[in-house]
């Protein structure tokens, strides 16, 4: 199985530097580790190519992202793949027959209980997504989170390009724990294995809105960077998040709506980094800069060049 995840993302990696071979390549930007504006890809660069794919990573890095944005969930064999929903989107998915998942139905096909290759017969590139209009489409599978590693690394070493950060989401909820997911010390633990095992320790941001799997790995692996996200209808104070999470995270990110000066140096006060989602408008980019903020997430990285 892994073997043949592998063999996937090497033919895509061959494809794509065929392709990209003449072009004339943007260097990304020192990564987050460094005082730079991090400019993140989110879900890749999900305007311009299929979501949280392998093409659509290597187009972000194209595009000079410092780091790649993207969503983890579990196969009932345990392996950790890229996907925003613990299910097949009924946005993005073509079935194994070739037919259109719908919306009423989407969610009976659960990723937690379909083994790894069972979920690569399910196409998430070719489905006109109905929002993103002018995103390319191709054939695509959810890749494997390791295999996804081994891609950006490798496509980075062959460009001599910088290194990247990865922003990893952890897709959880209390009310769907072990029907979508293992619970948060199990997926903690699993994701954790993934990103030891590739070496990558100290270019991983974990976020979530789940602030369990934040507050295990604060406790198990407290040299892991972490990123707070906070949703537009989280009307709390700072303080009040702050004081549930029950420790301050390298990175608070709320809706992009929610940010003001004033939020901006209530973090910086804090010693927080403030990174908005998701802001596909170069104009909301200009004002957010403005107002001081450490990075953008977007589903467009070519706002940065424009």
């Amino acid at each position: 199985m892994q073997k043949l995840a592998k063999i996937v993302a090497a033919g895509v990696i061959l494809s794509l530097v065929a392709c990209s071979s003449n072009k004339k390549m943007t260097a990304p930007q020192d990564s987050m580790t460094t005082s730079s504006f991090d400019k993140q890809g989110h879900r890749g660069c999900r305007g311009l190519m299929p979501e949280n794919s392998i093409p659509a990573m290597l187009k972000a890095i194209e595009l000079g992202v410092t780091t790649l944005e993207m969503d983890i969930v579990f196969t009932k064999d345990k392996v950790a793949i890229l996907s925003h929903e613990p299910f097949f989107n009924h946005d993005i998915t073509t079935g194994p027959e070739g037919k259109y998942i719908e919306e009423a139905a989407e969610k009976k096909f659960n990723i937690y209980q379909m083994s790894f290759e069972k979920t690569q017969q399910y196409d998430v590139g070719l489905k006109p997504h109905p929002r993103f209009l002018n995103q390319q489409k191709m054939k695509a599978t959810k890749p494997s989170l390791s295999s996804i590693i081994d891609s950006v690394e490798n496509y980075l070493t062959f460009h001599h390009l910088t290194k990247v950060d990865y922003n990893i989401e952890t897709k959880t909820t209390l009310k769907t724990d072990n029907i979508y997911h293992p619970a948060p010390t199990e997926f903690v633990e699993r994701l954790m294995q993934v990103i030891k095992s590739k070496g990558i320790e100290n270019r991983v941001i974990i976020q979530s809105f789940d602030f369990r799997t934040l507050q295990v790995l604060h406790k198990n692996f407290p040299g892991i960077r972490t990123a707070m996200l906070i949703d537009f209808s989280d009307n709390r104070s700072l303080d009040e998040q702050l004081s549930e999470l029950g420790f301050i995270p390298t990175i608070y990110s709320p809706e992009h709506h929610r940010v003001s000066k004033a939020l901006v140096d209530a973090c910086h006060d804090k010693k927080m980094k403030i990174i908005p989602w998701t802001v596909n408008d170069k104009t909301a980019i200009n004002k957010l800069k403005r107002l001081g903020v450490d990075g953008i997430i977007t589903d467009f990285p070519n706002l940065f060049n424009e």
